[in-house]
């Protein structure tokens, strides 16, 4: 057996903790059988949103016309489009891979492994161990069992990015983050695209009023099939035919298009590790337990980024990182601090979200106060010729304290807004003064966030308004 000091399961958020043990003088293992960079580089965060920039200035010229500009799209060059995304990939892989292959102290097996005892791995034909494991395996897609699905054909989040020329037509399965960014990328390029979701709106898991919202907008560009479920597949010849149940009336409709996307969910890569040999234990879902300190079941042995389940967000996955690094490495016991983890979803109109909804806080039986602002009441939204109902800013405040508890935005620059509350969540009070003690640039669209917060009521006076 070789043995190390330290092994790291997964080249995205892992090398942060790969660099900070070579810092240490740590003789490492890293085990990774596909490209570095993680879910990011190489089918999320950053490719996704190569693709949806150009869909959002598509949306944005659509939109000008409300203000007096009146623009043609003549082309959509996909061929272009998907050139530059593969070029950052390539370049990006190329990169890091030279840097790990240099890197003395360090190991690299491109290979996947499974534990086959304690603090043991077999990677191919070797087997390692080291007292100290970080698993950063990230997820995969989950694809639901559909009869004939398989047999069909269909995208998902990895192979959509292998698309050599714009679908006509597109049937997206699910209505959370993916399905709702693919579905803004691919109606704004010139696809028919059809969404079917099991809800009544679009992105279930966020307020309220923020997901009426955008499936409003949305359901202006593309065809949003609520209350559906995928009952089985079928092909038409070059067509594939989605058969979906309507959840309300129990009839099944037929869907038709050239291609079908999955955005069915995540599901955990830790099987293909087998934790259990070594005493790591995953929930009924598949995810690594871990507690507040990021440490499995396991003493020793530690997890973070999506092979938790928890907060599948980049950011987040780099934050833990930090953690497991402090905790495994240096001996530290750095909590894991989840009390204002902020994520975006950049469909149209955009997402910005961070910490509790209103819900959350009534649930958790919180005294609060509910500001609520619209963007089209400022300057900035009358500019843009906003409509009324389709940009908000929600603010939940604990009452008496001013602690702000979370922030949900609906509208233009949403992700970029609520990095505003982001900040403030995390100062030593994490309440609303500085805030209330600053200027607000004006006109500017920073104004809707002051308004909400100046608008705060009780959840009873705010529920009979709104």
């Amino acid at each position: 057996m070789e043995n190390f000091d330290v092994i790291v399961i997964g080249a995205g958020s892992g090398m942060k903790v790969v660099w900070s043990a070579l810092d240490e003088g740590l003789k490492v293992a890293l085990v990774e059988q596909g490209p570095p960079g993680g879910t990011c580089l190489n089918n999320g965060c950053i490719p996704s949103k190569i693709l949806i920039y150009p869909a959002d200035v598509i949306s944005t010229l659509k939109d000008a016309k409300a203000v007096g500009i009146d623009g043609i799209i003549s082309k959509v060059d996909f061929s272009l489009i998907m050139g530059r995304l593969w070029d950052l990939i390539e370049r990006a892989r190329k990169s890091s891979e030279e840097v790990i292959n240099s890197q003395e102290g360090l190991t690299r097996y491109k290979e996947t492994g499974e534990f086959v005892g304690d603090h043991m791995l077999q990677v191919g034909d070797h087997t390692i161990g080291a007292p100290k494991i970080c698993i950063a395996t990230g997820a995969r897609p989950g694809v639901p069992p559909i009869p004939g699905l398989k047999e069909a054909g269909y995208l998902d989040n990895v192979s959509v990015l292998n698309l050599k020329k714009l679908p006509r037509s597109m049937i997206i399965i699910g209505a959370g983050y993916i399905g709702c960014e693919y579905g803004h990328c691919f109606s704004a390029l010139g696809t028919k695209v059809t969404l079917i979701g099991r809800h009544p709106v679009v992105l279930d898991d966020e307020d309220p009023e923020i997901s009426a919202i955008v499936t409003k907008v949305l359901s202006k560009d593309l065809t949003y099939a609520a209350n559906y479920d995928a009952d089985h597949v079928e092909s038409d010849g070059e067509k594939k035919i989605v058969f979906a149940r309507n959840l309300k009336t129990g009839k099944v409709d037929r869907f038709e298009a050239d291609e079908i996307l999955v955005a069915a969910g995540r599901r955990s890569n830790a099987d293909l590790l087998k934790p259990e040999e070594t005493g790591v234990e995953t929930d009924k879902k598949g995810w690594i337990r871990v507690n507040k300190y990021l440490e499995t079941t396991k003493p020793g042995i530690y997890a973070l980024g999506d092979a938790t389940g928890r907060y599948m967000f980049k950011h987040t996955a780099n934050y833990e990182a930090d953690v497991v690094s402090d905790n495994m490495l240096r001996g530290k016991m750095r909590e894991n601090d989840t009390h204002a983890v902020p994520h975006a979803v950049f469909t149209h109109p955009q997402v910005g979200s961070v910490g509790m909804t209103e819900a959350d806080a009534l649930k958790a039986g919180l005294e609060i106060l509910v500001g609520r602002a619209k963007y089209a009441d400022t300057a900035k939204g009358y500019a843009m010729d906003l409509e009324e109902d389709e940009g908000l800013v929600k603010v939940v405040v604990e009452g008496g304290t001013g602690k702000i508890l979370g922030c949900s935005i609906v509208g233009p620059d949403a992700a970029v807004l609520v990095q505003q509350i982001v900040l403030l969540m995390n100062t030593d009070t994490g309440d609303m003064g500085p805030l209330v003690r600053s200027q607000v640039i004006h006109p500017a669209m920073s104004e809707v966030i002051a308004n909400a917060f100046a608008n705060l009521e009780s959840p009873s006076l705010t529920t009979l308004k709104h």
